[in-house]
């Protein structure tokens, strides 16, 4: 005689057994009892409710914008990280959901940056990132904001982080540093400011970015960029954790890039290269998670 194996009910006896939502788009893992979609490019993310939709009709999501682009001059600040949302009970419904991974900023080329581009999943938008100023200009505004360019006796500011809800920190100023080599301030990172120059040969380092295990494993993401420095035997500022590129020294022509995907921001470049071009953003990310058993 056969055996009969009982479905798993959600409710009293008689009642339906639980239909988990089912979903296609991106690169699809597992974790444990959860799904998990990461797009590295525009898709579409399509769900498929069960019934009772009680069963499971709300996913969790991470949205990271690109990067912004890294100033190349003398002397250029980091950008800023893109704007990193996430949040868990987003309820989604049996209908295409519009993914949009946001490309990074390009680094300037004796010029500011570019902002990063955003990211979006449904009606939740990341905002690009900051890009980092050329000399005497301030950082641009962004998920979080880009670093001020060095400037001579000039309080050159760093980007304000401008999204709303907040998704970033602001970038860091040069500090009125009025001796050569005018060090630059770093951008801004999802956890933490930009860094302005810690004398007047250091430039600052990128803010640190943010962990998060949507995955299944934390990982740091959005950090923002280092700032340059033209003097050849200063410091530059190191990237911020979780792939913010590095800047670098007048005797490097290009700055470190934001690593791919993560939306961080790109390093910034100095004049004594010649032709000084700041580093990319990183591009974006989204992210989504639901339980399917």
């Amino acid at each position: 005689m056969s055996m009969v194996i009982a479905p798993r009910f959600i409710g009293p006896t008689g009642t339906a057994p639980i239909v988990y939502m089912t979903a296609t788009g991106g690169t699809i893992t597992t974790d444990g009892d959860f799904k998990v979609h990461t797009f590295t490019s525009s898709g579409t993310f399509t769900p498929t409710i069960g019934t009772p939709a009680s069963a499971g009709d709300q996913v969790e999501y991470l949205t990271i914008a690109g990067g912004g682009g890294g100033g190349g001059k003398s002397t250029a600040g980091g950008a800023g990280a893109g704007g990193y949302l996430t949040a868990t009970g987003f309820t989604v419904t049996s209908t295409g959901l519009t993914v949009t991974v946001g490309a990074g900023g390009a680094g300037g080329a004796n010029a500011d940056g570019v902002i990063g581009s955003n990211s979006v999943f449904s009606s939740i938008t990341s905002t690009g990132g900051g890009f980092g100023g050329s000399d005497q200009i301030p950082g641009g505004p962004g998920g979080s904001g880009g670093g001020g360019g060095g400037s001579g006796g000039l309080n050159v500011v760093g980007g304000t982080s401008t999204a709303s809800p907040d998704q970033g920190e602001d970038g860091g100023g040069n500090n009125s540093e009025n001796a050569s080599p005018y060090p630059a301030g770093g951008g801004g990172g999802a956890g933490a400011v930009g860094n302005v120059p810690s004398s007047s040969t250091t430039s600052g380092a990128g803010g640190a970015g943010l962990a998060s295990s949507i995955n299944g494993s934390a990982v740091t993401r959005a950090g923002g960029g280092g700032g340059a420095n033209d003097y050849t035997t200063g410091v530059a500022g190191a990237g911020g954790s979780g792939g913010g590129g590095i800047g670098v020294v007048g005797t490097t022509p290009t700055g470190g890039a934001g690593t791919v995907n993560t939306g961080s921001g790109g390093g910034a470049a100095a004049e004594n290269s010649g032709s000084p071009t700041g580093g990319a953003g990183g591009s974006g990310l989204v992210i989504v998670r639901y339980q399917f058993q």
